[in-house]
């Protein structure tokens, strides 16, 4: 029996807007089989919420807080604040809001 999917919803800080960043992160989810969305905050954040196995969450998060990744990620992030929780509404693929 496998394991329920969970939620990831990540607030990146840093210089992550007009860089690519969305678009990257976009990429990685894709690859890594998750659902959800980037979206650029009024304060200069991106929220990233994704959802699926918990894995494949733990190196999104890897990812987003600076471990090796291929292509480079873009912009500058200075934190990553994540919560985790159950998943909740079905998202179709992972889009840039």
């Amino acid at each position: 029996m496998s394991e329920p999917d969970v939620r990831l919803t990540a607030w990146v800080h840093g210089d992550v807007q007009g860089v690519g960043f969305r678009w990257w992160t976009r990429s990685r989810a894709l690859e890594l089989g998750l659902t959800g969305y980037a979206a650029n905050q009024a304060d200069g954040r991106v929220l990233v919420v994704a959802q699926g196995p918990r894995a494949a969450g733990e190196k999104l998060l890897e990812l987003l807080e600076g471990g090796a990744a291929w292509p480079a990620r873009p912009g500058r992030v200075d934190k990553v604040v994540a919560d985790w929780s159950q998943a909740g509404e079905r998202f179709e693929g992972f889009v840039e809001r």
